[in-house]
């Protein structure tokens, strides 16, 4: 697919927004990476992680308490994706450079390339959301229908069944295959990568799956046995691709989100790029502190996909902004009160894009 663009001749929205947040700041003093309280979430749980890690592989307990650990550490991992991770390859973590590069290769030390990652979720995702052919987020072809414009098959309506075992196997194959496919093949979402990588990728590349296999396989077989790491790993892995993938899911694969189609002649979405992102991405539970600080904010997905440079420690006072505008300018905003209610939305999108034809 061509290049897709959108209408930006006028975006009195999206100018009147920025000017609010932009005043936000600078009359409280605020700087809007996380600063602080970022830091302090980081320290608990990178701890957390290193920790269960340690009682896991070298104070082995019994079968089910691992069991029971290993999928605590697939969460507790997700959780320094979300806050960790996420915020440093936006460059929201800090406003020093060196600590945003550092936390986004947080990645890495959890098995995935940040450069990767950079390029298929801030370039194509952000930009193109929602976007069939562009984002390649809602690109499950064939195993799952997420769009109007992707074929059907006769199994695709079993899928808001199965959707349990691709979410939780969605890690693994990511760091197995995908990877390693865009690595080889230069592919990261619908074309080639545009710019070559340097000799520091490459190295950074291998150093990382060595690194993977060697703290997360190696040195757990050598410890505990080759079966018990094996399922240890699995336990992990499945429950980490679960958490990252239903937590992004409910952004943009729900009812109430729109999965725009260019104009075929102009490949434009007639849109200013700033209601694009509102009428492809929902919110949800944000009134729920809990889960803000366990997501790293990816419940305000709105906000963060209009200023993905800002860290979510900020999202809430910015959702009172965005709502304020969207009601000044007549633009549906989408929200759900629940993280129980948009997770039903999921399911039935699923099921009503199974039995399309």
């Amino acid at each position: 697919m061509t290049k897709v663009s959108f209408d930006n001749k006028q975006r009195p929205f999206f100018r009147s927004l920025k000017e609010k947040v932009n005043s936000y700041f600078s009359e409280n003093d605020l700087h809007k990476s996380g600063g602080k309280k970022l830091y302090t979430k980081s320290i608990i749980l990178v701890t957390v992680a290193i920790a269960l890690y340690i009682v896991l592989v070298f104070f082995t307990p019994s079968v089910w308490l691992s069991v029971l650990l290993c999928a605590l550490l697939g969460v507790v991992s997700a959780f320094i994706g979300f806050n960790i991770m996420h915020e440093g390859g936006h460059q929201s973590f800090s406003h020093r450079s060196w600590l945003n590069k550092t936390s986004a290769y947080f990645f890495n030390f959890l098995g995935a390339s940040a450069h990767f990652w950079k390029i298929k979720h801030n370039i194509n995702h952000h930009t193109y959301t929602n976007i069939e052919g562009m984002d390649s987020d809602i690109d499950l072809k064939p195993l799952m229908r997420l769009h109007e414009e992707q074929p059907h098959y006769w199994f695709h309506r079993f899928q808001h069944i199965y959707w349990v075992f691709l979410y939780g196997v969605a890690y693994l194959a990511w760091i197995f295959y995908y990877d390693f496919q865009k690595y080889f093949q230069g592919w990261i979402s619908q074309g080639p990568e545009s710019k070559e990588r340097k000799r520091k990728e490459h190295v950074i590349f291998w150093l990382t799956k060595l690194f993977y296999i060697s703290v997360y396989l190696l040195l757990p077989s050598l410890m505990v046995g080759v079966v018990p790491a094996i399922l240890g790993f699995v336990v992990v892995s499945f429950v980490f691709g679960l958490c990252i993938s239903v937590v992004f899911q409910l952004a943009h694969v729900v009812e109430s989100t729109e999965f725009p189609v260019p104009n075929q002649e102009s490949n434009q979405v007639e849109k200013e790029w700033a209601l694009h992102q509102i009428s492809t991405t929902s919110n949800f539970a944000t009134n729920n502190k809990v889960i803000s600080w366990m997501f790293g904010g990816l419940n305000f997905q709105v906000e963060h996909h209009l200023f993905p440079r800002i860290s979510h420690i900020h999202y809430p006072q910015l959702n009172k902004l965005v709502k304020e505008t969207c009601q000044e300018f007549n633009i549906v905003y989408h929200e759900y009160p629940s993280f129980a209610r948009a997770f039903y939305s999921h399911l039935v999108h699923l099921k009503a894009l199974g039995k399309a034809v």
